[in-house]
């Protein structure tokens, strides 16, 4: 007789059996219900507890590190030299740039440690606070570019046009090749999309240089230097307070705005077993892991048949939501508070 081996999975809430390396998969035919979700299972275990973005490498995160840190010098003695101040606004960005892809770096190789007895979870949250830190830097950073633009509003200067452009043309073409590093991770990734968000911001801001010293050449109007700095500040503060909003929900346990918790009992109505399911909770673990928990009130059954309806329930709930991770407590009549949540 082979010898089996019960290993225990603290991240799964289940069991797997191991005959000699292999494993022995049982469904029950007990139930009724007989969609098969067992590849849904696996799936979902597999994207909540071994993902990593393979689009994001540590060497490019150094090399746009690198880009901004020179993009900040160029442009701090260009911004100096030639008097304009959305230069030097953009060099605080792209200062900030370097920072935050720093922080996200750290963050990301945080995440991938894994899970201990005392972070049962693992730190995938890191990136999120980095998310949180790196908005927050940007919002601080446009209330002071704001300050700034007031005082040249009422004070103008001489602003030499020719070597604005020249400066903003150098990080025009280093803001893009940083961001086009990051662009497809930033997808994924509420941590990279940060730090990509910082980078788009500088993008659009050495675009917005680059016209502000033509129309100082060519108009003579100088003013247009603190408008700009005014505009590219109230892009980068919207998309900081989204990013912001998001990564506060996530560390706040909020729902998904993405899954109308009401529908859910609607969505498994056609399970027969199921009389009744409250006591709900969904969150997001990170911004690609969701992790749903309920109770389920059913019939008196084995609890062979509840494991097989556990499947149907995480395969329903992966396909239509994408949750990743889901904790059953299932009981017959136990609880007197039947609300959804």
């Amino acid at each position: 007789m082979e010898e089996k081996q019960i290993t225990p999975d603290i991240n799964n809430n289940t069991c797997e059996e191991k005959v000699n390396g292999e494993h022995d998969h049982h469904t029950s035919g007990h139930a009724p219900y007989h969609e098969d979700h067992t590849e849904f299972h696996h799936e979902s275990h597999h994207l909540d507890h071994h993902y990593i973005d393979s689009s994001i490498s540590g060497k490019r995160l150094i090399i746009t590190i690198l880009l901004n840190f020179l993009i900040t010098i160029v442009e701090v003695i260009g911004g100096l030299v030639s008097g304009s101040l959305s230069l030097l606004s953009d060099a605080i960005h792209n200062f900030s740039d370097g920072i935050a892809i720093i922080i996200s770096y750290i963050a990301m190789r945080l995440a991938r440690q894994p899970k201990t007895i005392k972070y049962t979870f693992g730190l995938k949250r890191a990136e999120i606070l980095a998310a949180a830190f790196n908005a927050g830097t940007l919002i601080i950073i446009c209330f002071f570019l704001f300050r700034e633009a007031y005082e040249r509003f009422k004070s103008p200067r001489m602003i030499s046009g020719g070597l604005m452009i020249t400066v903003a043309v150098v990080g025009l073409i280093a803001n893009i090749v940083a961001a086009l590093l990051l662009r497809k991770g930033s997808k994924q990734n509420i941590n990279i999309r940060s730090a990509y968000l910082h980078l788009m911001g500088d993008t659009i801001s050495s675009v917005a240089v680059i016209l502000g010293g033509i129309g100082i050449i060519f108009f003579k109007i100088n003013w247009i230097d603190p408008v700009l700095t005014v505009l590219i500040s109230l892009y980068i503060l919207k998309e900081s307070f989204e990013i912001a909003k998001e990564a506060v929900n996530i560390l706040m346990m909020g729902a998904p705005e993405s899954i109308p918790i009401e529908n859910i009992p609607e969505d498994l109505k056609g399970i027969p077993e199921i009389i009744n399911i409250h006591h709900v909770h969904i969150w997001k673990l990170s911004d690609t892991a969701i992790h749903f928990e309920a109770h389920v009130d059913v019939e008196d059954m084995p609890v062979s048949r509840t494991e097989h309806l556990s499947t149907i329930i995480e395969g329903k709930l992966k396909q239509k939501y994408g949750i990743g991770h889901v904790t059953l407590q299932f009981e017959t009549g136990k609880c007197e508070c039947k609300e959804l949540v």
